[in-house]
């Protein structure tokens, strides 16, 4: 069965990095399409960051731009979110998502993603 855990979450201040990865199994990768998703206290589960299967291209949320990278290695079944400038604001819970039928212009929208992790926590606070 498939399996996405994540992993580098913790607590960090204003200002700082983190990079969080998500390790896949039993699917083929490399025709997945992998996204992050975020959800803060209160607030609906939101879109982050994807990388496409097949291009690996990637395309993030506005509120990160800038900010958060993501990429994929193929060989490692893994995909990473890089976060730097970490804001208060960037507080949530933060899950790894996998699709191998998502068309590009849906790819922000969660009801695609068959496929979840548990979710790290990340916690922006001075």
């Amino acid at each position: 069965q498939v399996q996405l855990v994540e992993s580098g979450g913790g607590l960090v201040q204003p200002g700082d990095s983190l990079r969080l990865s998500c390790a896949a199994s039993g699917l083929t990768f490399n025709r997945y399409t992998m996204a992050w998703f975020r959800q803060a206290p209160g607030k609906e589960r939101e879109f982050v960051a994807v990388t496409s299967q097949r291009t690996g291209s990637t395309f993030v949320a506005d509120s990160v731009k800038g900010r958060f990278a993501i990429c994929r290695d193929n060989g490692k079944n893994t995909v990473i979110l890089r976060m730097n400038s970490l804001k208060r604001e960037d507080t949530a819970v933060y899950y790894c998502a996998a699709s191998a039928t998502v068309i590009v212009s849906q790819r922000g929208f969660q009801s695609w993603y068959g496929h979840w992790g548990q979710g790290t926590q990340v916690t922006v606070s001075s």
